[in-house]
């Protein structure tokens, strides 16, 4: 469903010159005015959805919240400076778990300097939910966008993927500085951070460039995490079929020209491992890559609705 509602409001909804990247990307870029820009971001998690409030401290949530959004912030390379946070409270305990989900929250934003600028508190009888919006500013190196892959370009991925509902996706650190530097020395043709699937979000940008991607399966980095669920009792997955799929990775994905890539991966600056684990191809789908051979891949993943 939700594809098909982006596709919906992109017909609907008709252009504005103060907004030239908008519905479709991981962030929307606005004009304010001569030499002025920003990228804003917007999310929301709810409980049963996101986390159980039943299960988890409170404070990664308000942490989560936030994150999510800078993720976003960082898909764009935009360095982020400022937030506003609509709360919505279960009536029972409202106050008490409001002040549990700031903190957490507010240690993050003081992490990277993220001013909370406002925002709105509602009072209910459902479950919690929050929708942060943040607001960032285009790096030195200008944003990126998902659409702008080449064939050619490289596939490469920061950190490691798979079992985010061990932990990760409640701990995670946004790539926001690895960006920032990235698009500073690097010539990066587009990006998308991984929130649904490593293989569902590499076709999303993949589709928007109008190519494919090859990858290599033996070149996923998998993390420990997806290896210690796929050894769960009843669990049905591998550790590389959660990684491909598991979502909430907030990891990024780089298309990268060739020329590039030799100084990048050896770069021990960047701030978190980077891996090259396919390429852009000018036929489109997904691919596995096995020496000369081709097999096309479902990009599977978490879709909402």
């Amino acid at each position: 469903m939700e594809q098909e509602w982006i596709e919906y409001l992109r017909r609907v909804i008709p252009g504005n010159s103060n907004v030239p990247v908008g519905i479709g990307d991981d962030a929307a870029l606005l004009e304010l005015g001569e030499q002025h820009r920003c990228v804003v971001a917007v999310d929301i998690i709810s409980d049963g959805v996101d986390f159980s409030l039943a299960e988890v401290n409170p404070e990664l949530v308000g942490r989560k919240a936030l994150a999510v959004n800078l993720s976003d912030l960082a898909a764009m390379a935009a360095r982020p400076i400022a937030a506003l946070v609509a709360l919505g409270l279960p009536r029972s305990h409202a106050r008490s778990l409001a002040e549990q989900v700031y903190k957490g929250l507010l240690k993050l934003a003081d992490s990277y300097q993220v001013a909370i600028a406002g925002g709105d508190t509602h009072v209910w009888e459902g479950p919690l939910f929050l929708a942060v919006t943040a607001v960032g500013i285009p790096g030195p190196g200008g944003i990126w966008r998902r659409e702008g892959a080449r064939p050619g370009d490289f596939i490469v991925v920061t950190g490691s993927f798979g079992g985010s509902i061990l932990g990760k996706h409640l701990t995670f650190e946004p790539r926001v500085r690895e960006a920032l530097y990235l698009a500073e020395h690097y010539r990066i043709h587009a990006a998308i951070d991984v929130s649904d699937g490593l293989l569902l979000d590499l076709w999303r940008l993949a589709e928007a460039s109008g190519v494919g991607a090859e990858i290599d399966f033996d070149k996923i980095p998998i993390d420990p995490a997806a290896r210690r669920l796929s050894l769960t009792e009843g669990d049905q997955k591998s550790a590389l079929e959660h990684a491909l799929s598991d979502g909430e990775d907030f990891e990024l994905i780089l298309a990268v020209p060739p020329e590039e890539i030799p100084r990048l991966l050896a770069d021990k600056k960047v701030g978190t491992p980077l891996t090259a684990i396919g390429c852009f191809v000018a036929r489109k789908g997904l691919w596995q890559r096995n020496g000369e051979d081709r097999k096309p891949i479902t990009p599977a993943g978490y879709v909402h609705g």
